[in-house]
């Protein structure tokens, strides 16, 4: 794994403000994907709302999905995202798994407003899906919409403050050691006020049976 190739890029896309997923051949995977369900590219448009000549630029490496379109192929595909962000793995399930996450040797996905750390990247099919991000965003006028998937989720804020966006509550103050849990296709938005970045620890359920 070339952690500090990965976590330089992470750092200068998310400095930058670049489309957030430059360096994790996501069309290669994306077109694996597709192919071990037999699906065409009219199936993934069907299925995730896409138009096919924006599926065929993504796989073809020749535009880099936008955040909204990430969510659109995770929802419309059934998958998760280390799922989208890994080659698809045959693995049987078994009562004894396990995936160590050395500290920072999680997989990185930086976006304008959030860098993402994936956890225990190495198990398919998972029940939870756990990340630690790094809460770049400042204003909530920094996100262009609600960020929304399925499931519901839990937070908990590891470092500084933060205050949470929900679209049907009041802003809330977290601050370290806090946590809540919600529903995460209710839409939400993370703001450090912090005078560091905050770090919070999220793990989210996916929104259908494995």
């Amino acid at each position: 794994m070339t952690a500090t190739t990965d976590q330089d890029a992470a750092l200068r896309i998310a400095s930058g403000r670049k489309p957030f997923v430059e360096p994790l051949r996501l069309g290669e995977r994306l077109r694996e994907i597709r192919l071990a369900h037999q699906w065409t590219l009219e199936d993934v448009s069907q299925r995730t709302g896409l138009a096919r000549s924006t599926l065929s630029k993504i796989e073809n490496d020749q535009i880099s999905p936008t955040f909204t379109a990430v969510q659109k192929l995770i929802a419309g595909l059934g998958i998760d995202l280390p799922q989208l962000l890994s080659p698809p793995r045959q693995q049987a399930r078994t009562n004894g798994r396990r995936d160590l996450t050395r500290r920072g040797q999680g997989e990185l996905h930086p976006t304008p407003t959030y860098e993402h750390e994936l956890l225990s990247c190495e198990l398919a099919q998972k029940r939870m899906i756990p990340f630690k991000t790094i809460v770049r965003a400042r204003r909530f006028e920094e996100f262009s919409e609600w960020v929304r998937h399925d499931g519901e989720e839990f937070l908990m804020v590891l470092e500084g403050e933060i205050l949470l966006y929900t679209e049907f509550y009041e802003p809330l103050r977290l601050e370290s050691g806090d946590s809540i849990y919600f529903d995460s296709d209710m839409g939400h938005a993370l703001v450090s006020t912090s005078r560091e970045d905050a770090v919070v620890l999220s793990v989210c359920t996916r929104g259908e049976a494995a």
